[in-house]
C-alpha cells in the first residue's frame, strides 16, 4: 500500500532540520541522505535529500533553495498526554521560533506545529455546550496549553 510521506522543502537547513526534529521526539532517527551529484541543482556533494522518521513516521527533507517558504496552512499536531510533555515539546520546538496562540508555535525552521493535550478535544466535544464553551474561551487566552488551566475552566472552577 501506498504511503503518505509529509515533504519539507528548505533553503540549506535540511539536515539541520532533521537533526534538530530526531532530537526532539523519541524513536526518531535519519534514515538516508542523499548528495546533489555534478549535474546538480544544489553545489556537488551538498545535501539533497535526508530522509528520517520522528516517531516512527516518515519525513522527507529537501535543500531546495529560497524558493518556497512554509506558511501556517500546513502544521504537524503532536498529541501529547501529559503537561510535562507539552511543556517539554513546547520548550523545545520553540527555541528560536515563535510561540503562537492557542497551542500554535512555529519552529526555528519556519514550520508549524500543533502541541496539543489529549484531553482538549474532549473537553471541547463535551455534549454540555456550556462546559465546552468554558473551555474553548480559556484556550483561546492561552499560547501553550495548560491542562490543568483547561479542565478548571471546564469545571467551572475559578
Amino acid at each position: 500500500m501506498q504511503k503518505i510521506t509529509p515533504f519539507l522543502w528548505f533553503d540549506s537547513q535540511a539536515e539541520e532540520a532533521a537533526r534538530f526534529y530526531v532530537s526532539v521526539f523519541p524513536n526518531s532517527r535519519i534514515v538516508k541522505t542523499v548528495r546533489y551529484g555534478a549535474a546538480g541543482p544544489g553545489p556537488a556533494g551538498s545535501v539533497m535529500t535526508v530522509q528520517f522518521e520522528l516517531s516512527g513516521v516518515p519525513f522527507t527533507a529537501l535543500n531546495g533553495g529560497p524558493l518556497f517558504q512554509f506558511s501556517e496552512a500546513t502544521s504537524f499536531v503532536v498529541n501529547c498526554q501529559s503537561q510535562a510533555e507539552v511543556d517539554a515539546l513546547w520548550e523545545k520546538l520553540s527555541a528560536g521560533g515563535n510561540p503562537g496562540r492557542c497551542g500554535w508555535l512555529k519552529d526555528r525552521y519556519g514550520l508549524s506545529w500543533q502541541i496539543v493535550p489529549t484531553v482538549l478535544p474532549v473537553l471541547l466535544a463535551d455534549p454540555d455546550p456550556v462546559k465546552a464553551q468554558r473551555t474553548m474561551a480559556a484556550m483561546l487566552q492561552m499560547d501553550k496549553l495548560d491542562i490543568g488551566a483547561l479542565e478548571k475552566a471546564h469545571a467551572g472552577a475559578t
